[in-house]
């Protein structure tokens, strides 16, 4: 008898029935699409402070590691996503909610009004 072939992560897997490819691969895209933005955040942050703007330097340098962290700290959160709705989708049980969406909309929505500001004075 051939041994079971293990997938990743365990603790998705392990759990429930094989749900709908198309649901699965749609979580992935999801998933895909906040790596995305992650990438947008911190290439953001980092042309804010590299370029040099001619911009009150402090909140210019806040505002940068506003987005950088937040870039840095989307995909963590994107997974964590994509376990919670897998194994709901594996036990048929409703899907999660996600904060993802508030932290970065207020992670761009304050680096958005430190640059205004430094853009004023």
């Amino acid at each position: 008898m051939p041994a079971e072939r293990t997938r990743f992560p365990a603790a998705v897997y392990r759990h429930g029935t094989e749900p709908d490819p198309r649901f699965t691969l749609a979580n992935e895209r999801t998933l895909l699409a906040w790596i995305r933005t992650a990438l947008g955040l911190i290439a953001g942050g980092v042309a804010l402070e590299v370029l040099g703007l001619d911009l009150h330097p402090q909140l210019r340098l806040i505002a940068s590691l506003v987005l950088i962290v937040a870039g840095i700290a989307t995909p963590l959160l994107a997974w964590v996503g994509w376990i919670r709705s897998e194994r709901a989708m594996r036990l048929a049980a409703p899907l999660p909610g996600s904060l993802l969406a508030p932290v970065v909309a207020v992670a761009v929505t304050v680096a958005g009004i430190l640059v205004l500001i430094a853009a004023l004075l």
